[in-house]
């Protein structure tokens, strides 16, 4: 188990460095690995669902919501806690209903004139949370810091023609923003099948670091809503079992 884990790390660390979108990747390693990457004080899963993210200090701007997927490590500490962590691969932040800008060429200005823009930010983001479980119970609280790794950002236009959102153009902006960010997340979750099954629960992300490297202050905020499924868990707790008789 540990020689396999040690290699799912470097290959996890080597992606990040490399500022590449590999959660494709990295979930299919995840999925082979999986019955190894748990013992008894080592949870691993896949963590997914939906983000709400906003971005604080845009004068006009929407929730924007994206697909968020990447795997976990639950791992035990004293009695009730645990220290939640692992890599979000697919985490957008960003958001939407922002008004179109001019982009230095006449034909896309008057083209684009009316078009809606969605600010898009992708990220590898990195959670370390300390999770309490309730006693006699199947619900738990999480809060930590969150760092993220920007690898993308783009503007998406919208706008009409002929026909409604007939047009799209794409405007790359990773020059304007910083690429790191850092702030707190919390939130509130359940375990299902009597504590051995699925996590389900939501989580809040706020934004500590000013992202934008010139103008006004800009900080991501976001909210997700997951399911975090085990994966292994139960053929590795079948192993140890087996060892033990």
């Amino acid at each position: 188990m540990k020689n396999k884990l040690i290699v799912f790390s470097v290959f996890t660390l080597a992606m990040l460095l490399s500022h590449m979108p590999a959660a494709h990747s990295q979930v299919l390693i995840s999925l082979i690995l999986g019955d190894d990457l748990n013992s008894d004080k080592i949870e691993f899963g896949l963590d997914g669902g939906i983000a709400f993210t906003n971005m604080n200090g845009l004068p006009t701007s929407d929730f924007a919501n994206s697909l968020h997927l990447g795997f976990y490590f639950d791992i035990k500490m004293k009695e009730n806690w645990q220290l939640h962590t692992g890599v979000i691969v697919k985490s957008t932040m960003g958001a939407t209903g922002l008004p179109s800008y001019t982009l230095g060429d006449e034909n896309l200005d008057l083209l684009l004139a009316d078009a809606e823009v969605r600010r898009n930010l992708s990220y590898f983001s990195i959670p370390a949370l300390a999770k309490y479980h309730f006693p006699n119970s199947h619900f738990f609280v999480e809060a930590g810091p969150q760092l993220g790794l920007r690898y993308k950002a783009v503007d998406q236009f919208t706008g009409s023609i002929l026909d409604k959102d007939d047009l799209e153009y794409n405007n790359k902006i990773g020059d304007d923003y910083k690429r790191f960010d850092l702030g707190i997340t919390s939130g509130v979750g359940y375990r299902l099948m009597h504590g051995h099954g699925m996590n389900i629960g939501m989580r809040y992300y706020l934004g500590l670091m000013n992202i934008a490297k010139s103008g006004e202050s800009l900080k991501n905020n976001a909210i997700y809503l997951y399911v975090g499924i085990p994966i292994g868990a139960g053929k590795a707790e079948e192993k140890r079992s087996k060892k033990t008789n």
